[in-house]
């Protein structure tokens, strides 16, 4: 793509309103723009990053078997009554229209997949299996002060298993451990991202999380020295020892969570009635289980924990494109590079902007492409094009052919 192309602009100062890192970068690189306190829309930098983020966690999902649907984001009213979460759920969005009919804006979908996929259950033929969609959340958030971390509006991926017993369900939720921490892996959070115990509230002893560290975090870990998985601070009082190795030597530390995976047991299942018969005929309830994922939530901590104080660093899995091209002096010799790369099939955002090479380089450190590519006359004197990795100070000289190799 030609920068020249693109309606977005860098804006020369941070947005003095915003307090968290993600979103001062993400609006000044011209990723994101903000509408309102926690809601925000996808530019198309942005939603480059957004689908990629995407794609991965889709790719893991796939993984596991799970097959993918979308569920409406206007839910009714009986069914939040149905589990008596209509009056309990505080972030709860209600909607009256003109003829006073009463809905919700969900922000979790129990109440959607469970009377859903009900007509498609009754016997044990029919389980075990587990569903997923990307879809917009809408969660009353009142410190809504965390750009995309904590947002009022946000997408999210969530799964929910469906097993004729605890067993099953188990074998599940232990193959989901491993694909969420490859998930984290993947999008460049992987040493960053701790398997963390927390409160199972109502459903179980443990529900657990994904924790990444982050100076900025809002929540705070202790992470077991020995095999790395972590307890949340709010069960730590109970759980002094490492409830995977034992280990009682711990390191305390701020975190962003970045998914969550829950035993829901029959908490969903009872209030519609979702039952199959077993093998010898008698009904039972079927267990269920739900995994969570944040998409845009993943990206703004990217932000948060790989960029630096010239701007963004995207992991190459996630970056809009992988090739940031500056042309300095207009030359026509950028323009052929730039079409051999595209008939390369690389991604390429081409800065052909008529403005000082200052302000290209600045740019290019703000909107964090993985690799900078700077064609000058000079760098063609002296052989080739200028090549420098993001993350790294170092810059070569190298051939043009190698370059699209």
């Amino acid at each position: 793509m030609r920068q020249t192309n693109l309606f977005t602009k860098t804006r020369k100062e941070t947005p003095k309103d915003e307090v968290a890192k993600n979103a001062k970068l993400l609006i000044q690189a011209g990723y994101i723009n903000k509408e309102m306190a926690g809601v925000y829309s996808f530019l198309p930098l942005g939603f480059l990053v957004l689908k990629k983020i995407e794609g991965i966690v889709r790719t893991a999902m796939n993984t596991l078997g799970s097959q993918e649907l979308l569920m409406a984001s206007l839910h009714p009213k009986e069914n939040w009554e149905k589990t008596g979460r209509w009056n309990t759920l505080d972030v709860l969005y209600k909607v009256t229209d003109s003829l006073e009919r009463e809905t919700a804006l969900g922000p979790t979908h129990e109440e959607i997949v469970v009377p859903l996929v009900k007509p498609f259950i009754s016997s044990y033929r029919d389980l075990p299996f587990s569903v997923y969609h990307f879809q917009n959340k809408f969660r009353m958030e009142v410190r809504a002060k965390s750009g995309i971390l904590r947002g009022r509006e946000f997408l999210m991926k969530d799964l929910y298993s469906f097993h004729p017993d605890k067993e099953d369900f188990e074998e599940f939720y232990e193959r989901a451990k491993k694909v969420y921490l490859d998930i984290f892996e993947k999008v460049g959070l992987g040493e960053l991202t701790h398997l963390t115990f927390a409160s199972g509230g109502t459903f179980s002893k443990f529900s657990h999380e994904f924790q990444t560290i982050s100076d900025t975090g809002e929540d705070v870990i202790y992470i077991c020295k020995k095999c790395g998985v972590a307890i949340n601070k709010e069960i730590i009082d109970e759980q002094k020892v490492c409830p995977e190795c034992g280990g009682s030597d711990l390191r305390e530390e701020k975190s962003v969570e970045v998914g969550n995976i829950f035993d829901l047991k029959t908490k969903f299942s009872k209030p519609f009635e979702l039952e199959y018969k077993d093998k010898q005929g008698e009904r039972k309830d079927v267990l269920m289980g739900c995994y969570g994922i944040g998409i845009g939530r993943v990206m703004g901590t990217v932000v948060e924990v790989l960029s630096d104080e010239k701007g963004i660093i995207w992991p190459e899995a996630i970056a809009p494109f992988q090739i940031h091209l500056l042309s300095l002096g207009q030359n026509e010799k950028a323009d052929e590079i730039y079409k051999k790369l595209k008939e390369a099939g690389k991604e390429v955002l081409y800065d052909d902007r008529d403005i000082k090479a200052g302000k290209k380089f600045a740019d290019a450190d703000l909107i964090g492409i993985p690799y900078r590519v700077v064609v000058s006359e000079k760098s063609l004197k002296d052989g080739g094009v200028e090549l420098k990795k993001r993350k790294e100070e170092e810059t070569k000289i190298i051939d043009i052919d190698e370059l699209i190799k």
